[in-house]
């Protein structure tokens, strides 16, 4: 669930924003929805009724569903970068243990019974279209990764760093995939150990 920190609010047409805390619980109701049932599945009027506001006090704060949606996605982006550099952080110059540890969390959460995969790839989906709000954060956070794992792969010695990256972000996507449709006791509990195999066998010798 989204914290206190760091929610960006779009404001409307110049008009204030809602107060604070009814806006930080419009983005906790809808960080909620959103993630667990899909975006589209979720319309405005029901975010409302459940976080006790009414629909002016959503969209002073957030002018469109389409935007909402952006803002929740922003908040899972941060959030996700906080993960992944709490596991880089544990493992100061050693890039190998840095993404074993991300990936061990990564595994420990596929097999949770409330586990939806991927917020940002699940939106991805949902948005095909380029340009959409929800898809420009998806990309986005998309993009980063695959930089920071490609760099990895590179400070790891790897012969073709590129290819490697390439293959530990297919395998973290098979991972967020996989852990929704096999639940408890899926492959996707064993990615942090696929992952260290295919480092193993892209390091030059």
């Amino acid at each position: 669930m989204p914290t206190d920190k760091n929610i960006e609010l779009t404001i409307n047409d110049g008009h204030a924003a809602a107060p604070p805390k009814a806006a930080k619980k419009i983005l906790d109701v809808a960080y909620d929805l959103f993630y667990r049932r899909g975006i589209r599945a979720i319309g405005v009027d029901e975010i409302v009724k459940r976080a006790g506001v009414t629909k002016p006090s959503l969209y002073r704060s957030f002018p469109s569903k389409d935007e909402l949606a952006a803002s929740y996605l922003r908040q899972y982006d941060r959030e996700y970068w906080e993960r992944f550099d709490e596991a880089v952080a544990a493992h100061p110059g050693n890039p190998r243990a840095q993404i074993s540890a991300f990936l061990t969390r990564v595994g420990k959460r596929t097999q949770r019974p409330d586990y939806r995969g991927c917020g940002m790839t699940n939106a991805a989906v949902e948005y095909p279209e380029h340009g959409h709000p929800a898809r420009v954060v998806s990309e986005a956070n998309k993009q980063e990764l695959r930089r920071r794992l490609r760099e990895m792969a590179a400070a790891m010695g790897a012969q073709d760093p590129d290819t490697l990256g390439d293959g530990l972000l297919l395998l973290i996507e098979g991972a967020y995939i996989s852990g929704q449709l096999f639940g408890l006791g899926g492959p996707a509990a064993s990615v942090a150990r696929n992952a260290d195999l295919l480092i193993e066998a892209s390091l030059k010798k």
